[in-house]
């Protein structure tokens, strides 16, 4: 693990990942002060204000309009590598959030919902970009025995965005109604960072090489990320990925589709991908405040539970990231499956019998950190992981757009539908998480094979 390694992953991770899980429990703190906001605006406009349902409709696409910037920016992932570079997208998608901070930190100074809205299908926009390209960039400079715990990396980091949004979202800091617009606009920071250093630090090896067939760039490259100028194996194996693309194109996403070789590594993306959203994860990280007061949790408790709920999620990522070398994939992704579709279960059995046991409100608050953690420990970087390692250069980026849309397309559903399904469902609602969780483990376990320390080319063959 050498100095330029590490630094490159810390700056993405901080720069790109952390914004991702930031954006994503920004908004849950300030809900009430956004709304009143909305309220008010719309009462000077247009002479009266805003009923329930309207006013929740809103709040709603506030909400899960990130999603859908996030599924434009994955379908933009193909194009951005092949024309930019991994390094080159980054930085320029880095730009995305100064506009994205602006708009949304003077939107109260101008009256304008609108400014709130756009600036979040932008921050949107920016982590579609980002989720995909951060684990394509890591997973193509990383050696093979290193490669796990440098994919995690990333997941540490969304879950360190979501505790500062936590911490920053308490009633002693940006919590308050005049200080949300700051609160929203502090991802500028991060990015400017980023934007700063990144040019520092040189392309994918892989990509210069059979992409753009740079031998001499590549082998800099890898020296400097590797830290030895002994890299001519490491060359070797990579001419013999570009021989055995020799005859093949760079695939589009309906390449991918039709392609019957890749068909079980395409079903693989698809399931873990879209699995990974529809297991309830961000309805508990978009709507935690709502959760546990429905729960019963007192008013002023529950800014403080949620934040300890965010310091379990950092534990349980690192837990993730130290063991995933030492345990592979297969078995944390299959476990944080499994712990999250019992834990949601135990959501529905609490809310029914809390009425008559007050105390069953604790044991409620315990399955949200239990789903929480099985999602940091497995499936939060996991997925995004074996996207890289299940497909070659031909095949990677029309994978990770397809894996990356389907994730935002689902992000989207649940972020807009659940405050709904809740209201019709009531604690049912979470059976449905409960199912899906359950069987996405039941498919890795039947149909995923492990990849750990296996060269692309090796789990390739695994596969055929």
């Amino acid at each position: 693990l050498t100095f330029p390694l590490l630094s490159v992953t810390l700056l993405l991770s901080f720069g790109s990942s952390m914004l991702y899980g930031y954006n994503l429990a920004v908004v849950n703190s300030p809900a009430v002060h956004i709304k009143a906001f909305y309220n008010t605006t719309w009462s000077r406009r247009y002479g009266q204000g805003l009923g329930p349902g309207p006013l929740t409709l809103l709040y709603s696409l506030t909400v899960s309009i990130f999603a859908l910037g996030g599924l434009l920016g994955s379908l933009l992932v193909g194009t951005l590598v092949a024309r930019y570079g991994r390094n080159g997208a980054l930085g320029r998608s880095a730009l995305l959030v100064l506009l994205a901070g602006g708009l949304m930190g003077f939107s109260r100074q101008l009256a304008s919902p609108e400014m709130v809205i756009l600036g979040r299908s932008v921050t949107g926009l920016h982590s579609g970009i980002c989720l995909s390209v951060v684990p394509l960039y890591l997973g193509e400079i990383a050696p093979k025995n290193l490669r796990g715990f440098l994919g995690l990396l990333p997941s540490i980091f969304i879950c360190l965005g979501v505790f500062l949004a936590q911490v920053l979202g308490l009633p002693e800091l940006l919590g308050q109604d005049r200080y949300w617009p700051l609160f929203l606009a502090v991802v500028v920071i991060p990015a400017s960072l980023q934007l700063l250093l990144l040019h520092c630090f040189p392309e994918s090896p892989r990509f210069l090489l059979i992409e753009r067939n740079d031998v001499c760039g590549a082998t800099k490259a890898l020296r400097r990320f590797l830290g030895t100028p002994d890299v001519q194996d490491v060359v070797e194996e990579m001419k013999e990925e570009q021989r055995s693309l020799s005859s093949v194109e760079m695939v589009s996403v309906r390449q991918l589709l039709q392609d019957h070789a890749v068909r079980w590594q395409t079903l693989s993306v698809v399931v873990v991908n879209a699995g990974m959203q529809l297991s309830g994860i961000d309805a508990i990280w978009f709507y935690t405040n709502t959760i546990f007061q429905n729960a019963g949790i007192p008013e002023s408790q529950i800014p403080y539970t949620t934040v300890g709920t965010g310091a379990i999620e950092i534990v349980a990522g690192l837990i993730g990231c130290f063991t995933i070398e030492k345990l592979g994939r297969r078995p944390l992704i299959i476990a944080g499956f499994c712990a999250m579709g019992v834990c949601q279960a135990g959501i529905t059995a609490c809310r029914l019998l809390q009425p008559a046991l007050p105390w069953m409100r604790y044991v409620g608050v315990a399955c949200v950190v239990g789903i929480i953690a099985g999602f940091c420990v497995g499936p939060a970087g996991v997925p995004f992981l074996m996207t890289a390692e299940l497909f070659t250069q031909s095949h990677r980026p029309a994978a990770y757009v397809l894996g990356g849309s389907l994730n935002w397309l689902c992000n989207f559903t649940v972020g807009f539908l659940f405050p709904f399904l809740q209201m019709s469902a009531g604690a049912f609602c979470y059976l449905v998480f409960c199912g899906v969780c359950l069987l996405v483990a039941l498919y890795v376990h039947l149909v995923v094979p492990e990849t750990k320390n296996k060269t692309f080319v090796e789990i390739s063959r695994l596969f055929a």
